[in-house]
């Protein structure tokens, strides 16, 4: 029998939400001051039909847009790094400075040109505003350049017509037309037949700038250029702030690729920014609108929310195996070089690079991972194929974690209960090691390979002995002593231009041996000091904390090595961090010859 409540409900059942809207209440924020972005008249659309089945153009521009949204911008040994990284993985378009804005950036286009740090496949871009000392200056910066691009912007938006530059439409137009006929003009007095020159013109805030006036402008700026067979107009659509949906950005792509008239001789560039957390699909939908070129950076790197993606936007191509024809097997080398560059960490869950993007905490995931692999395994085999020959298809991981020189890895929660799952909370705990977690996925194998060796569970006693075996060659314990190096003293000095000079004193395959060297810092020091006796070693990652309070207190070091090919991590600890950086490396030096 069913009793019924005087609000007529059914006693002990809940009552049926018939409109969920009436939870939610105003917020009281101010709402009323930001008005909706434009919608695009295209009742017959097509793009959203279309489909992405081969890369687009890209152009990196890490070291222009990228490298000035830097608290800390790029010195000329980092921009460098970061041009010869983007080498490397194959991009072909890489805008490479602002000459004009500083010596700086016209030294680094210079140094690269001069090097022959360019090769003949890869184009340079430049970026510079519409004034005609500015141009000057910019051109002169691409002398002896193979291919080299001018790209001249003016911000063409309502808003910076009426409040910054308080001009009308034809007098923004002409600051175009005339930026770009100023362009044509010092290339032709400036560059010699060497150069292969091109040019490329922005519509600057496109995003907020009416599309009929975008395209008044484009089409200006392309009767001075003259576009037509074998030359080429680029036409950059920036989303210099990111105002609407993808699908509207979409919109507007389509409806400037359909009405420009000499669209077969244009390059229809996408430069969107993050402002919406929406870069990437906006990006996506443009090229499905008719887009030919998209520029970005590296990990999203950029001014506020950033530059759109061009790592995701790349294996996003890959996991739908489609060829990005942009080498991100390595992925793990170019986060790194990307935060040393840039000086700024990449996020633990950013998409395919981040650390713990192929790592599953929950045992529900584990479990249907470790399915999926053996399901993989077992199809292979009746096809008489590979794993690698067959479809990708494990649960919960998009993409196979070896296709970028990662693995997948099974992390189990750790917790003062845990057991052989505490390892990490055993060395917190027990002896304040907070190690990072790249090396506790090292230490765990080991700890791993030994239960599974002599089965049972580890205790923290032997969990902590294991340790000091694996990492600590110096220990207080003269029998524990191993490896090809013991270190005894160290003392660095440091010159006026920022250089350290180490002097170790260690002994050596059971050799008195004094080792110098110098770099950037004792680290850096000690590797060119290693190399006198046969060792390569590079740092990869670096942390240090201290393991207590007081004067007394001592700081552990941990050091990930590249050393002959091996990567390892090492741990120094000692009341002096440089010491304790210093027992670091030689940590993982001796793992590497045990």
């Amino acid at each position: 029998m069913t009793t019924v409540n005087p609000a007529g409900n059914s006693v002990g059942r809940p009552t049926p939400i018939t409109n969920a809207t009436q939870l939610q209440k105003p917020s009281g924020m101010p709402v009323h001051k930001y008005g909706r972005y434009e919608a695009v008249d295209i009742p017959d659309r097509t793009w959203p039909d279309n489909r992405i089945t081969v890369a687009p153009r890209w152009l990196s521009t890490d070291l222009r847009d990228g490298n000035q949204a830097l608290i800390d911008p790029m010195s000329p040994a980092r921009k460098r790094e970061m041009f010869d990284l983007l080498v490397k993985m194959g991009y072909k378009e890489i805008e490479v400075g602002f000459p004009s804005s500083g010596e700086t950036d016209f030294a680094f286009v210079r140094s690269i040109i001069e090097e022959g740090a360019i090769p003949e496949d890869v184009t340079i871009s430049v970026l510079t505003q519409a004034r005609e000392e500015l141009i000057e200056r910019t051109v002169e910066s691409l002398v002896g350049a193979h291919r080299a691009t001018v790209h001249l912007y003016n911000a063409t938006a309502p808003t910076f017509r009426r409040v910054v530059f308080r001009g009308s439409r034809e007098e923004v137009k002409q600051i175009a037309v005339d930026g770009t006929r100023l362009v044509m003009e010092y290339a032709e007095k400036i560059l010699g037949p060497e150069t292969i020159f091109g040019y490329q013109y922005s519509p600057e805030i496109f995003t907020d700038t009416e599309l009929d006036f975008a395209l008044e402008v484009c089409e200006a700026v392309c009767d001075v250029w003259q576009p037509e067979e074998g030359r080429e107009i680029i036409l950059n659509l920036p989303a210099t702030v990111e105002r609407s949906t993808p699908s509207t950005h979409a919109d507007r792509f389509e409806w400037m690729s359909r009405n420009l008239t000499r669209r077969e001789h244009v390059c229809l560039s996408v430069h969107p920014h993050n402002d919406r957390g929406t870069a990437v699909a906006a990006a996506e939908l443009a090229i499905m609108a008719g887009a030919d070129r998209i520029e970005g950076c590296l990990f999203g790197q950029g001014e506020r929310t950033g530059n759109v993606d061009l790592v995701t936007l790349g294996m996003n191509l890959f996991s739908q195996g489609v060829d990005p024809q942009i080498d991100f097997s390595q992925i793990d080398e170019i986060r790194r070089t990307s935060e040393y560059c840039n000086q700024m960490e990449i996020h633990p869950r950013h998409p395919y690079a981040g650390d713990l993007v192929y790592t599953a905490f929950s045992g529900s995931h584990q479990d249907a991972i470790k399915k999926g692999f053996d399901a993989m395994e077992a199809d292979a085999a009746a096809r008489g194929k590979t794993v690698d020959d067959i479809e990708w298809a494990v649960p919960y991981l998009p993409i196979d974690p070896k296709d970028v020189g990662r693995s997948y890895e099974a992390v189990i929660r750790v917790n003062s209960q845990s057991g052989k799952g505490g390892i990490a909370y055993v060395l917190k705990n027990d002896h304040k090691l907070d190690l990072p977690r790249r090396m506790q996925i090292e230490f765990s194998r080991i700890i791993q390979a030994k239960t599974d060796a002599e089965g049972g569970e580890v205790t923290p006693t032997q969990i902590w002995s294991t340790f000091q075996d694996e990492y600590l060659p110096n220990a207080d314990n003269a029998g524990a002593r191993w490896g090809r190096i013991q270190l005894r003293s160290g003392q660095t000095t440091s010159d006026t231009d920022g250089t350290d000079t180490l002097t170790v004193e260690a002994v050596v395959d059971g050799v008195d041996t004094v080792l110098t060297g110098s770099g950037n810092g004792p680290i850096s020091a000690f590797f060119e000091a290693l190399q006198a006796i046969g060792i390569d070693a590079r740092l990869l990652d670096y942390t240090e904390h201290t393991m207590s309070e007081g004067a007394s207190a001592q700081a552990a070091s941990y050091i990930e090595c590249a050393i002959d090919g091996k990567v390892l991590w090492g741990i120094g600890i000692d009341a002096n961090t440089t010491r304790a950086s210093l027992k670091a490396v030689v940590s993982a030096v001796n793992r590497a010859a045990r």
